[in-house]
This record gives C-alpha cells, structure tokens and sequence, in this order.
C-alpha cells in the first residue's frame, strides 16, 4: 500500500503542478497571442498525459487492478483539465481532415506533442531516481530499462490491437459529441480503461503516438520500425476509420432520416391545415 500511496501522491502532483502551470502562463500570454496560448496549452497537457502515464505503467507491474481503477480516474481528470488541447497526434490529425485546424497548425501541434512527450519520459526518470517509494527504487536500479510489450507478439496482431483500441476511443468520442460534456467524460473515460484492460496485456494499449514514442520506443525487444508500424500506422488507420465511418456512413444516413421526418412532418400539418 505504500506504494501505491506514493504513485498516487505522484500522479496528484503532476496533475496540480500541470493545472497551476497552465494558469500562470496562460495568464501571462496575451489573449491576442491566441497560436501561443494553444501551444503552450498543447505542450503542458501533453506532458500531464504522459508522465502520468509513466507512473501507471509502472504502478501495474505491482498493483495492475488499483493502475486500472486510477486509469479511469486519471481519464477524467485529463479531460476536465486540458483546456481544449488534445495531446494525441492522431485527434490533430482528425482535426485536420475535418477542417477545424489548418495543416501548418496541425503540424506544430503534432511537434509540440512529440517535444512534451520526450520530455516527459526524461522528467519522470529524474522523479524515480529520487527513491519515493520500493518500486521506483526497484526501477533505478534496473536502470529504467523497459521490456516491450509486443516483443512476443506478431506484429500484425499488435497492429490490429492498436488499429482497434484506436478505433474504438475515436469512435466513442464521436458518437458522444453531442451529449452533455459531464456525462460524457465519464463515458469516454470508461471506453478508454476498457480498451486498456482489453488490450494492454498485448500491446499496452497505447493509442497514441506521442505517449508510445515516450513510453514504449525505448523498451527493449522491439525495433524502431515495428514499434512505429503499430504505435504510429495503426492509431492512424483506427481514427480514420472511425472517421470513415461516421461521417460518410453513419452521420449521412441519420441526416437523411431525419430530413424525411421533417417532410413527413410537414406534410402532416399540411393535410391537417387543409381539412381544418
């Protein structure tokens, strides 16, 4: 329980240090200066995501259930706290082929992602060199060394877990775009422990790019290019399925039934008009 005791007080730490950076910086940003405060916003969410992360990985190697349940936790609060950042690549990405962000924007969003990630990975082995707990201690003096989780796995496999974790996160996002922001952050968050439960004995079900470059590239047992074929080409191919999906399928055919409601409707209060 110790243990635990300290990975928790390390997440609410990363998690308050991230909220209080964004609110001094955002602060001194000004407002007309809006591409800055996107980045900066980009780049400090980015960071909370992957250093959290960080921890839970390693939480699981002792405590896996109590790392699930702070997985769903920690899912929530990112969402209530990242102020319209994404901190994945393949959301950028999905931003970009909806035409809400424009490619050079996309792009340094995507870079910003990729810097805050990497230095989350190194700030975190400086926090685990300190020794809080057993387990962070352990880890030093295995010299942060990682084992891939897909070493032992085909890679076609591994990308079908990641092309499917993606798939359905994406999908779950966009089927819930419309409901209301506190109900569906619970809902997104439930997908996404579920999808790591699912997948993570696998691949880690990472479904991100910028988190798997921090947290799985430097494991041991698999090559930069496997490793980029799964963390990279199977979230992409995931989101734009979904994105496939429920824009040239789903979200046509409900316009269409409901355009034929409302002439149905119409003809309706027609007749009734008519007879009256």
């Amino acid at each position: 329980m110790a243990v635990v005791a300290v990975s928790l007080c390390v997440l609410a730490g990363i998690v308050l240090v991230c909220e209080l950076a964004r609110k001094v910086i955002l602060e001194l940003i000004s407002e007309k200066r809006r591409d800055l405060r996107i980045y900066t916003a980009e780049i400090i969410s980015t960071f909370q995501l992957c250093a959290c992360s960080h921890e839970l990985k390693l939480l699981s190697e002792d405590a896996p259930e109590i790392a699930l349940s702070l997985t769903y936790v920690i899912s929530v609060t990112h969402a209530l706290t990242f102020r319209g950042a994404t901190g994945n690549p393949t959301a950028t990405l999905e931003r970009y082929w909806c035409d809400t962000l424009d490619g050079a924007c996309a792009l340094r969003r995507t870079a910003c992602q990729f810097a805050a990630s990497v230095a989350a990975g190194l700030v975190m082995r400086s926090a685990w060199a300190l020794g809080f707990s057993d387990l962070h201690a352990r880890h030093k003096r295995d010299g942060f060394t990682c084992e891939s989780p897909i070493s032992n796995v085909h890679l076609l496999e591994a990308v079908a877990v990641e092309f499917a974790c993606a798939f359905v996160v994406h999908a779950a996002a966009s089927f819930m775009r419309n409901v209301e922001a506190k109900y569906r952050v619970h809902a997104v968050a439930t997908v996404i422990t579920a999808v790591v439960y699912t997948g993570g004995s696998k691949t880690g079900a990472v479904f991100n790019p910028a988190l798997a470059f921090s947290a799985q590239f430097p494991c041991t047992g698999s090559s930069f290019v496997k490793n980029g074929l799964v963390y990279w080409l199977g979230p992409v191919l995931g989101m734009a399925c979904s994105l496939l999906l429920f824009n040239k399928i789903i979200l046509p055919f409900t316009t269409k039934s409901t355009s034929y409601k409302d002439l149905n409707l119409h003809s309706v209060q027609k007749k009734k008009k008519k007879r009256n």
